[in-house]
């Protein structure tokens, strides 16, 4: 399959005018590549693993828009078959138009051919080996280095569920894991994705666990990277469903079971979830909570505390922060 990729050179403050024009004249989905900065509620919207580089904004954005060429040379666009030099000329006269009443810098276009385009895969390059403390997190795409051998390795790929590691988020669930887990925990993720932190915790003596989540794709994650690391079946359990709302899902997780809950998830959903976690903690449990953007933490402390449980720490990484509670 060849794609045709129409890249358009503009200004960072034109892009979305730019992106809206052009979809009026058939070509959607645009890729944007600029050095503008997230802002807190676009990074807790997108909840990624893998964050982008953070460089100063020249105010310079590149604009590319794909076409599936057919085999006889034709594009399609809007249902109808059209060629490069036509599509080009379109985008040419649109960016002359608003070249009327703003400034789109360049406003420069180039036409390249893609072959077989690895939406899923693409991303890969970004995503390498790095530490969490002392454990060694390692895609499947990697070695481990003549000098890591012998340390303490998870072996992870997100799939289409997210959860490598890389995310502050998760990264401060698994030091809070870390420092509460005995050899008899029994742990319940709610939210877990692609497993990571229910594997971390097992791979640090935990007896048991326990997750759910809501996308059907954590399922094939979770199996792959409970066998890449060598999790037997039976010492991780996972099932699809919503625990705050279904109450068979709340059922089969089990009730006052729990030695630890971990939940990673958005501050809005934490708060939701809490007052129905409860009955599924031990007396003395752990409920450990992250997602928690900067500006919304006292939001999951009220919750929790309203709850019945008694806050006993909050860290900090980045612009996010981590919950931790007892239950009493």
């Amino acid at each position: 399959m060849k794609w045709i990729k129409f890249k358009i050179k503009t200004l960072t403050e034109a892009e979305d005018i730019i992106i809206s024009t052009l979809y009026d004249i058939g070509l959607e989905g645009a890729q944007i590549e600029d050095k503008i900065p997230l802002t807190a509620w676009e990074k807790e919207q997108m909840f990624v693993d893998i964050p982008p580089v953070s460089l100063e904004d020249d105010g310079i954005a590149y604009l590319s828009f794909f076409v599936e060429e057919k085999e006889d040379g034709s594009l399609e666009v809007n249902g109808e078959n059209t060629d490069r030099e036509t599509i080009m000329r379109s985008i040419e006269q649109e960016l002359e138009d608003l070249r009327m009443f703003m400034d789109i810098g360049e406003g420069t276009i180039t036409i390249e051919e893609t072959e077989d385009i690895d939406w899923i895969n693409n991303w890969k390059e970004f995503f390498h080996q790095f530490y969490i403390d002392d454990l060694l997190v390692i895609p499947s795409w990697e070695d481990v280095k003549e000098e890591d051998q012998g340390k303490k390795i998870l072996h992870i790929d997100p799939g289409t569920a997210f959860g490598t590691g890389m995310h502050e988020t998760t990264q401060l669930c698994i030091r809070q894991i870390k420092k509460f887990l005995t050899s008899d925990t029994v742990l319940l993720d709610v939210g877990c994705g692609s497993g990571i932190l229910a594997i971390v915790a097992l791979m640090y003596g935990a007896k048991r666990a326990v997750g759910t989540d809501l996308d059907p794709c954590a399922v094939e994650a979770v199996r792959q990277n409970m066998e890449d690391n060598g999790i037997p079946e039976d010492d991780f359990k996972m099932m699809i469903g919503n625990i705050i709302t279904e109450k068979e899902i709340q059922d089969k997780v089990g009730y006052m079971c729990y030695d630890i809950v971990v939940a990673n998830i958005l501050a809005d959903v934490l708060v939701e979830l809490t007052p129905v976690i409860t009955k599924h903690i031990k007396k003395g449990g752990i409920y450990i909570t992250s997602g928690i953007i900067q500006g919304k933490e006292e939001m999951v402390i009220n919750a929790i505390t309203e709850a019945g449980l008694n806050v006993i720490e909050v860290t900090h990484q980045g612009e996010w922060a981590s919950v931790t509670a007892r239950m009493e």
